[in-house]
């Protein structure tokens, strides 16, 4: 068996998993039915394009079977391999367990440059993926339910969808098979921000909860706290977005592919964004500072660092220089197994992946929930909601003898969107989740981090579950 790399995704969770288990009372046996992947599938087909046979590698791997459907996301990258869709899938069992969602791991990917290809060919490729993971039972709402992830988004989402539904016409909740799929397509509101404001929330609960916050040099007001934040991506740009707009913290610096900007007062969000689709990067982006190494600016002095892109980011070469008191982990494995500990040692907090960018996974969950229930959220009570809205603002007029203002009015008298119930459903599970985490922190020998007390909860859940089938 080849050798995991010491920076791999898998060898990271592999050594999280060993010294968290170690902390929980498990049956003997246990620890490897929990810590192995169950199965995984390399899959080669071929697809006819521009006159000849392309052949093509991808993979799919099912951690656990505790739960079902298994549920992951689907990449497309050149740089993806075996171990890295196993520690992805890995990663989304212990996620799943963690948050409170009925799913276990699942991981694919696909060896592609979508960059090689127009979108018609990637379109033909992907729906040849499909129909291999389907003839494996890989894809089904009942048995495994891919979703976006790095390279994809939710235009493959909906091929892959339209493809299953033709494969499996008489299946009435077809629809289910994916999730992140376009509104049209049976997808929800909310999706495509959902891990950036799952980001938001964990980021909200920690300054609203955290015990040590003085310890750490932070003050419990999230506004005007310093941000830098590795990838503008999907999830970086909601989550730098929401964190600046709504809460009120500066983006001093982003960093990207070809480089990083830094302005001490804070970055527009947007408009670097614009400038990014415009230009294919943040060079050149107007009264900020241009940083060709743009890696450098993870040690830059700051309040909060929020890696949202790649993995591997933070290692034991770069940890003795962060600064961040907080680290933010909004994307997957963005922290070696051996930098975690480096910054432990010193003092650093970090708020884990499983944790923080786990909104994906949640609105997800919702998603397949409205597919299955043939029924967009909040439907049936949108019209009583706001009748009892009316009644109530109406009966306040009348007591104070005051009108209320047409802008006002209308905000309180609407009943809940589909939106609204997404946002707060995604908060509950989020602050929930940080509550037992925070407890088993603060009451489990042994466990002195949250990365610790996450992967505890998660792997405990992960054993009852197994326990409560008979195994």
């Amino acid at each position: 068996m080849p050798k995991i790399s010491e920076n791999s995704i898998l060898h990271s969770v592999d050594k999280l998993f060993d010294h968290s288990s170690s902390l929980c009372q498990l049956e003997e046996g246990i620890k490897e039915r929990i810590k192995s992947c169950n199965l995984t599938v390399t899959i080669r087909f071929g697809v006819r394009l521009r006159g000849r046979v392309y052949s093509f590698t991808g993979w799919r791997s099912v951690h656990s079977e505790h739960q079902h459907p298994a549920k992951g996301g689907i990449r497309y990258a050149m740089n993806v391999d075996q171990d890295e869709v196993e520690g992805l899938a890995a990663l989304m069992t212990y996620k799943c367990a963690l948050i409170g969602i009925p799913f276990s791991g699942s991981k694919g990917a696909l060896q592609i440059n979508r960059n090689d290809w127009e979108p018609h060919e990637l379109e033909r490729i992907t729906r040849r993926f499909t129909q291999e993971l389907a003839k494996r039972n890989l894809i089904g709402p009942s048995q495994n339910v891919p979703a976006p992830d790095m390279g994809t988004s939710e235009v493959e989402m909906a091929w892959i969808a339209d493809e299953y539904q033709r494969l499996n016409r008489l299946d009435i909740n077809a629809a289910a098979c994916v999730t992140g799929k376009p509104l049209s397509t049976g997808g929800i509101e909310g999706r495509i921000e959902a891990t950036g404001r799952g980001t938001q929330y964990a980021t909200q609960e920690f300054f609203r909860s955290w015990p040590n916050l003085q310890k750490s040099g932070l003050t419990p007001d999230l506004r005007g706290k310093r941000i830098i934040i590795q990838g503008l991506g999907n999830v970086g740009y909601h989550a730098a977005q929401f964190l600046s707009q709504e809460d009120g913290c500066l983006i001093q610096g982003i960093i990207e592919r070809d480089g990083a900007i830094y302005r001490e007062q804070g970055l527009p969000v947007d408009e670097v964004r614009a400038h990014m689709n415009r230009t294919g990067g943040v060079r050149g982006f107007p009264d900020a500072d241009y940083i060709e190494h743009g890696q450098s600016l993870l040690e830059k002095d700051c309040d909060i660092l929020l890696p949202a892109a790649l993995e591997n980011v933070l290692t034991s070469e770069n940890a003795p220089r962060i600064k961040a008191p907080l680290i933010v982990e909004a994307a997957n494995g963005p922290t070696t197994y051996d930098a975690d500990k480096i910054l432990k040692e010193r003092g650093i907090v970090i708020l884990p992946d499983i944790y923080v960018n786990s909104g994906g996974v949640t609105v997800s969950y919702f998603e397949w929930i409205k597919n299955l229930g043939h029924m967009r959220l909040g439907l049936l009570d949108h019209q009583r909601q706001e009748s009892q809205n009316r009644q109530i603002a109406e009966m306040l007029e009348s007591m104070t003898g005051v009108k209320i203002a047409p802008e006002q009015w209308k905000a309180f008298v609407r009943g809940s969107e589909e939106i609204d119930l997404v946002r707060s459903g995604l908060e509950e599970m989020m602050r929930k989740a940080f509550g037992r985490m925070l407890s088993v922190y603060q009451e489990r020998k042994g466990v002195d981090d949250l990365r610790t007390a996450a992967y505890v909860l998660a792997i405990e859940t992960v054993a009852n579950a197994y326990k409560s089938s008979g195994i």
